[in-house]
């Protein structure tokens, strides 16, 4: 059974492709498209198997997109179920603009998921989540489902004595409850989530302290881009530099960051060697092009950068 469950409530089959320049009005020739499965809990999962970790996959699917999905996932080699849906699976779209260098992502809506599939896959995730040891619940929510759906997933992993990872934003987060293991959010979504502006470091570690003394979660990761991320649990913060790269890539280096601290966890890593685990994951997501995620050589080399930093 796998160690690590993770939950994908709006998939997406990410589409990455280059051109010369994005221009209006005009059409633009692309090189050949590459396609990967995609989503938050779908691409942590795919992170956790790069990184030699054990992940189950969950999520509702229809349509030829959400067809190729699933194929897409055993090429890869990554466990998932599957939970049908009427409609089809929602595709985005990453274009590269090879003069400039920029990134261009068109993100379309995902299916209507009814009452009936949700509660399909809160069955599923009890079930597959029984042998685990956390549940990672990350993306964005599609049309038809609550707000406080993640709320309904802590409880569910509070009821079944497992970890809950959360990683989300917008009403999702702000709704999803308390009795959370780890949240994961950007210096944005702390923002959000505390109803004020953030201008300092110290309004940083004040907020992500706050989350904990209300019951939120137990351990705030915040990250911080380019420096670093924050690491706060009860009465304790911690700042983690950020490991510098060259990026090619900003997609998905989020969902294996979370991927890489869950990972470390699973293996013994105190906390703040697991986040730099993640943080190495992350960093090594951004050194591949597109939609594609971070290759193990590179995330063992860029943590040992990072213990060796934190050790000097």
């Amino acid at each position: 059974m796998a160690s690590i469950v993770t939950l994908t409530m709006n998939p997406a089959l990410d589409i990455a492709t280059e051109t010369d320049r994005v221009v209006p009005n005009h059409k633009l020739r692309c090189s050949a498209p590459r396609y990967d499965p995609g989503g938050g809990g779908i691409n942590v999962a795919r992170a956790v198997h790069a990184l030699g970790g054990d992940a189950l996959a969950i999520f509702p699917a229809g349509g030829a997109a959400g067809e190729l999905i699933c194929h897409l996932l055993n090429a890869e080699g990554v466990r998932h179920l599957a939970v049908p849906v009427a409609g089809f699976t929602r595709e985005s779209l990453n274009v590269q603009e090879r003069q400039s260098g920029e990134q261009y992502r068109f993100i379309l809506p995902g299916p209507e998921i009814d009452r009936a599939v949700q509660e399909d896959c809160l069955e599923e995730l009890a079930d597959a989540a029984a042998t685990a040891s956390y549940i990672i619940a990350s993306g964005s929510l599609p049309l038809g489902v609550s707000d406080n759906f993640y709320a309904q997933v802590g409880a569910l992993a509070k009821k079944l004595g497992k970890r809950l990872v959360l990683d989300t934003s917008g009403p999702a987060l702000k709704y999803a409850g308390d009795g959370i293991y780890l949240l994961k959010p950007s210096l944005r979504e702390l923002q959000d989530l505390t109803g004020r502006e953030i201008r300092s470091e110290r309004d940083e570690e004040v907020a992500a302290q706050e989350l904990i003394e209300h019951g939120r979660c137990e351990i705030v990761v915040v990250s911080l881009g380019e420096r670093g991320a924050v690491l706060a649990t009860k009465g304790k913060i911690e700042r983690l530099p950020a490991i510098p790269v060259v990026a090619k890539s900003g997609v998905g280096a989020g969902d294996a960051m979370v991927a890489g601290i869950v990972v470390g966890l699973t293996r013994g890593l105190d906390l703040p060697d697991a986040v730099r685990f993640g943080m190495a994951a992350g960093a090594a997501a951004m050194l591949r092009s597109g939609t594609q995620l971070c290759q193990l050589g590179d995330v063992e080399r860029l943590y040992t950068q990072a213990s060796s930093g934190a050790r000097a």
